[in-house]
């Protein structure tokens, strides 16, 4: 059992952080954050991450503050456009940079061993987690279980589409990109991303990045297959 003492190292660690952060950038570069705030950000990039705490968008990018404005959620998803008056995080993120910051790319930011994109696969499989609010938010890339994993059409098909969601659980890398896309393709969905994007005024990107070997995987906007990014 955890003591009180063990329960405060993190908090503890997280104030040091804090305490690092003010001297690095309050107290030797005090010009740069008077400027931003006295300019307000003005960020050029939307990272839309995922939530996991290996992954942080920041950290990997080595991104400055006012450099990136970043949404983070389960399994890094978009949803598709559905202004129907209930309460949509993700999608109010993309509104504000897109239309307010005027970011000129969105980038979603998909990893190797999400949780997130197994609670989908175990969805698929007919064992979904007992939880609220996570199974029905990564059935939002339920497409992209589609071309691996179609739906059965018959009893018959039952073992071999086991056999496959069995291939995926051990290999889920190949669903992890498929939801990337897939949220890529849910921005286009956004009237006001695909303005900008037909206007040449804003770029999507598909990124992917391997938590094994730290390379990093991009859509290649012509092939639309995934590429390591040299």
């Amino acid at each position: 059992m955890m003591n009180n003492s063990d329960r405060e190292v993190p908090i503890r660690q997280l104030l040091a952080g804090i305490k690092g952060f003010r001297a690095r950038y309050y107290e030797r570069r005090p010009e740069n954050m008077r400027q931003l705030v006295e300019e307000g950000q003005k960020p050029k990039v939307l990272m839309i991450g995922c939530s996991d705490s290996r992954v942080d968008p920041a950290l990997l990018t080595q991104a400055e503050p006012g450099e990136m404005f970043v949404v983070r959620n389960v399994a890094n998803l978009v949803p598709p456009y559905q202004p129907d008056g209930a309460y949509h995080g993700t999608s109010a993120a993309i509104e504000y940079a897109v239309r307010v910051l005027n970011v000129g790319h969105v980038i979603v930011l998909g990893h190797a061993f999400c949780g997130g994109i197994q609670g989908l696969i175990r969805l698929r499989a007919g064992t979904p987690d007992q939880n609220d609010f996570v199974s029905p938010w990564v059935s939002i890339a339920s497409a992209a279980l589609d071309p691996y994993v179609p739906l059965p059409a018959a009893e018959t098909d039952e073992e071999r589409r086991k056999a496959e969601l069995d291939r995926l659980q051990q290999n889920p890398g190949v669903v992890e990109r498929a939801a990337v896309r897939t949220s890529v393709d849910n921005l286009m969905t956004f009237p006001f991303v695909r303005e900008k994007v037909e206007s040449g005024d804003l770029e999507l990107h598909g990124w992917w990045f391997d938590l094994d070997s730290g390379d990093l995987w991009a859509i290649d906007p012509k092939t639309g297959v995934f590429l390591p990014v040299e």
